[in-house]
């Protein structure tokens, strides 16, 4: 399936639409915009398996580039809008791009690009330019809306959200299929999400990152309606369901939980019956935040884990998170191995490093030693993360092990912590790490988001870490609790603790004490 096949059956049906503009890209448009964007590719000398950047933010441009270099045969990376010129110029170079598109909205960033970018030799921008910069529009009418002559399957290169260093790209070998080849991820929306050419999918998060771009060319190959969000609100989030009849969406546990923080009359004052399926994956959920969700909406929620390295995949229907809640899935691409400290498989029940066997292959562009630390000697692969597996082969994940505190000897891993703290009433949002301590090495600090920092203050901190000794082990509870008026998240709802556990340990070359 591919869009081309669509434009031909159902031209004038939306593709996709832009939900505060309203613009609408019809199968037919897409296809001739994508066409004339692949023979632009053609003419500016790339060839399949040349890589490519967009720098956008969601635009109604977005797909039909990413759709024009799919059907050319290049390695697309998108960037995420939010980097600083220094960062998206490293990627750029890193990922070899020889083209790069922005836009006029990010001309601020894009100013200080052109010095980063001496590897690049066409640089567009849409809406408008600056000096550096071609205009897109004008690049592409130059060339004919018909199909190149020597169409074959593209792919994306993303790079990982950098939450715990910096960005890596992910690469897969390059199969060159047909365009219009049946994908895994094709074939499991449509087996295990329903996803058929009746589906409008109402896609939150930025473009930019793997989840939302592949879902959304996935409903495309389909046939589907994409009804894409500029940026998240919550209230906004429920008004779309209502106007567009959403059948489909996916989110992440954030979204859950500044839905569930909205009042209740606003909550209700929205019909949200037509969604059949949500999709939620990206970081861990709370078993109360979707006890509620699943209240409200009924049990559509599935959940599952993967990262962009697509090294293996797990699922857990509604049914099946009922019957195990807290779970991620059983392994429906690889096969789950627990690892432990010293390499052995672990037996069902314990914990330890989360590792695929028999997933895809992929590699961390341009670092042979990430790619090398992600392997297991027997050939399993690994994106950090710690869990145990139960007697029925349902995955739990307890946290990234490159956030365990290690206090006094003890391994502490904070998303309890966290998961405890985001169902207090007076909390937005929550992160828990380590911080140093001079006896014990290191303690465990949390950093909230209230819902009004006039009420942040030594009795909330201390209403806060009260609250989570009724629910958890004291020791793996917060002994401080600092506040802020937004946590840096990426939008993909991802958390940069990083950028706040730094703060704690500036000057410190280790950590240890």
């Amino acid at each position: 399936m591919h869009p081309c096949i669509h434009a031909g059956r159902t031209p004038d049906k939306p593709a996709y639409i832009m939900a505060g503009s309203g613009e609408t890209v019809t199968y037919g448009q897409l296809e001739a915009r994508s066409n004339r964007i692949a023979q632009l590719f053609r003419a500016q000398g790339l060839k399949p398996g040349d890589h490519i950047a967009l720098f956008l933010e969601n635009h109604p441009r977005f797909f039909e580039v990413c759709w024009g270099a799919q059907r050319a045969g290049l390695i697309y990376t998108a960037v995420s809008s939010r980097l600083t010129a220094a960062e998206v110029g490293y990627i750029t170079g890193d990922c070899g791009a020889k083209l790069f598109i922005t836009s006029k909205y990010l001309e601020k960033t894009a100013a200080g690009l052109a010095p980063l970018m001496s590897g690049v030799a066409t640089r567009l921008m849409i809406g408008g330019t600056i000096a550096g910069y071609e205009p897109f529009e004008e690049a592409v009418a130059r060339y004919p809306a018909t199909r190149i002559a020597d169409e074959v399957a593209g792919q994306d290169m993303l790079y990982s959200s950098g939450t715990t260093g910096r960005p890596k790209g992910v690469m897969v070998p390059q199969a060159m299929d047909p365009i219009d080849a049946v994908s895994p991820l094709l074939q499991l929306t449509s087996q295990i999400y329903g996803v058929d050419a009746n589906t409008v999918y109402l896609s939150p998060a930025p473009l930019y990152h793997a989840a939302p771009l592949r879902f959304n060319m996935t409903i495309m190959r389909q046939g589907g309606t994409c009804v894409i969000m500029e940026h998240f609100d919550a209230e906004d989030f429920l008004r779309l369901v209502q106007k567009h009849r959403a059948t489909h969406t996916q989110l992440v546990p954030t979204m859950f939980v500044r839905m569930l923080k909205l009042p209740e009359d606003v909550r209700r004052r929205y019909d949200v019956s037509s969604l059949k399926c949500a999709i939620h994956a990206a970081a861990p959920c709370p078993i109360p935040v979707k006890e509620q969700m699943m209240a409200w909406w009924g049990p559509i929620l599935h959940e599952y884990y993967g990262g962009t390295e697509g090294n293996g995949l797990t699922m857990a229907n509604p049914q099946e998170w009922l019957a195990h809640k807290g779970t991620v899935g059983r392994a429906v691409v690889g096969k789950i191995k627990i690892v432990g400290e010293k390499g052995e498989e672990l037996p069902a029940g314990e914990a330890g490093t989360v590792y695929f066997a028999e997933g895809r292959e992929f590699a961390y562009h341009n670092d042979a030693k990430k790619t090398a630390e992600s392997r297991h000697p027997r050939g399993w692969t690994t994106l950090g993360d710690v869990g145990y597996v139960d007697a029925d082969g349902f995955l739990y994940l307890t946290d990234r092990k490159a956030f365990m505190i290690i206090s006094g000897g003890v391994n502490i891993y904070p998303q309890e912590a966290e998961n405890v703290l985001i169902n207090h009433p007076k909390v937005v949002d929550v992160a828990v790490f380590g911080v140093p301590h001079e006896e014990f090495g290191e303690e465990v600090k949390a950093v909230v988001q209230p819902r009004d920092m006039a009420e942040a203050d030594a009795a909330l901190a201390e209403e806060l870490m009260a609250y989570c000794r009724q629910h958890l082990s004291p020791i793996k509870c917060p002994r401080s609790v600092d506040f802020e008026a937004e946590l840096p998240r990426h939008p993909t709802g991802k958390l940069y603790k990083r950028l706040l556990r730094d703060r704690y340990w500036s000057g410190r070359h280790s950590r240890l004490v």
